[in-house]
């Protein structure tokens, strides 16, 4: 039993990584030919892509019922995002932060994860809460494709060396249909096996399908762009590398919950453990981000090291606290004694030094 778990897990995570990533290329390439701008396709179809993993593993989730998979999936790939996977590319290469992503970006992040944190408060998400979300990815959409028509060119070569090249000969048009095709099939096939998966592991181990969600699921489902930060940064494009995964925990929560809310039977329930302490986890660490981006307009490798850590302290918790071990209050005790009040000062002093350096 155990043994085929495993294997819909492992299969559900091959498809949507392949999935994304084929229906990416299939989608670029073809609206490259049709004459779009490199700059629009890396901003809608790309950002799109990357969180094609969570889209179709929480709608799928929604409508079958399983709603705290389908929430651990956005609130624990928005914290894996940002302490795993940017932590992991920062130990990679020191990374670049923008000007904008510190002013616009970041800001808007900690603002839509707030407003989610709001919402769930009444302990679901409804259908009219979740037309509310999708309205705001459209609108985030359009501004970010009428604020980067504006920009310098200079900013937009990156994405016109990476989109730009569209695909010649006699069948390249029915080649890219097929790719999007194959993509969206392995997408919805990926995303039932690992949904399936995960509701079988959390029956035979007796583990919430929350903690299930906001773990295996979650980073599962963030591989995209852990693909994609770590090859930017190798490639030199350290500003994409942030930038994608901010921009990946906007779209999760805006257009993920969003649709998710949309297709559901009812409302999607929202776990108390969820809104008592994962998502306002998930809204500190994007607080935290400010100080941290602020200081210098880089991710250092040192700052990395401690993101990573920080999540590994993070999953031992949820690991701890699901099987109510008896190590759980001395863990508890050094995180709220210790290492928040630490994180906390060293914040201040980085924020205050960036704000001197600034002045």
């Amino acid at each position: 039993m155990t043994l085929s778990i495993a294997l819909l897990l492992i299969a559900g995570l091959v498809l949507l990584v392949v999935g994304a990533e084929v229906l990416v290329r299939g989608a670029s390439k073809l609206a490259a030919t049709f004459g779009i701008p490199p700059l629009i396709i890396g901003l809608t179809v790309v950002a799109f892509g990357t969180s094609a993993p969570e889209t179709a593993v929480s709608v799928q989730a929604a409508w079958a019922g399983s709603g705290d998979i389908a929430i651990g999936n956005v609130v624990g790939s928005n914290i894996a995002n940002v302490l795993l996977i940017l932590g992991a590319t920062a130990l990679v290469a020191p990374l670049v932060v923008s000007r904008q992503l510190i002013r616009l970006d970041v800001p808007i992040m900690i603002g839509v994860s707030v407003l989610f944190y709001l919402l769930a408060l009444d302990g679901q998400l409804s259908r009219w809460e979740g037309a509310l979300l999708f309205a705001g990815v459209v609108s985030y959409t359009l501004f970010l494709i009428i604020s980067a028509k504006k920009s310098p060119q200079q900013d937009n070569d990156e994405f016109a060396e990476e989109y730009g090249q569209a695909e010649t000969g006699r069948f390249a048009v029915l080649k890219d249909i097929g790719f999007i095709v194959a993509g969206l099939v392995m997408l919805v096939g990926g995303s039932q096996f690992l949904v399936d998966g995960a509701v079988q592991m959390a029956r035979i181990f007796g583990l919430s399908e929350l903690v299930i969600g906001l773990t295996v699921v979650a980073i599962g489902t963030s591989l995209p762009e852990l693909a994609t930060s770590i090859m930017a940064a190798l490639k030199g494009e350290r500003d994409i590398a942030v930038g994608n995964i901010v921009g990946s925990n906007i779209f999760n929560i805006l257009c993920v919950l969003g649709l998710a809310s949309l297709v559901a039977p009812s409302a999607i329930p929202v776990a108390s453990n969820a809104i008592q302490f994962d998502i306002p986890i998930m809204i500190a660490i994007a607080v935290a981000c400010l100080p941290v981006f602020f200081n210098g307009y880089k991710l250092n490798r040192w700052e990395g090291g401690v993101f990573v850590a920080y999540y590994a302290a993070y999953t031992a918790y949820l690991i701890l606290q699901a099987n109510q071990a008896s190590e759980l209050q001395l863990f508890q005790q050094g995180m709220l004694y210790f290492a928040l009040p630490l994180t906390a000062l060293t914040l201040m002093v980085i924020g205050a030094r960036a704000w001197q350096t600034q002045r």
